[in-house]
């Protein structure tokens, strides 16, 4: 394998996970940002009050987009990874 085929899959690579991991990063900024502004409004400094909807809404994300991060996950093993371990 050359360097520059190597380097065309580790960008591939990220790629998919950057796109893999942006829906839960996403609601995670989204809730966090909802959060911390109800709790600037009512004076409420409770560390609870921050992790538990944050946590429940990235469970809820990642349920719903599993199927599309393990389509992504074997498209790009399949079309990317293994005919490259098949090439030599």
């Amino acid at each position: 394998m050359s360097e520059a085929a190597l380097y065309d899959a580790l960008r591939q690579g990220l790629w998919v996970a950057v796109l893999i991991s942006a829906p839960l990063l996403t609601v995670a900024l989204v809730v966090g940002v909802g959060i911390g502004i109800l709790q600037a409004l009512t004076s409420v400094q409770e560390m609870t009050l921050t992790f538990v909807p944050k946590v429940g809404a990235m469970l809820l994300v990642f349920w719903v987009s599993m199927s599309f991060m393990t389509t992504s996950l074997v498209a790009f093993f399949v079309e990317g990874i293994i005919p490259r371990i098949e090439g030599g």
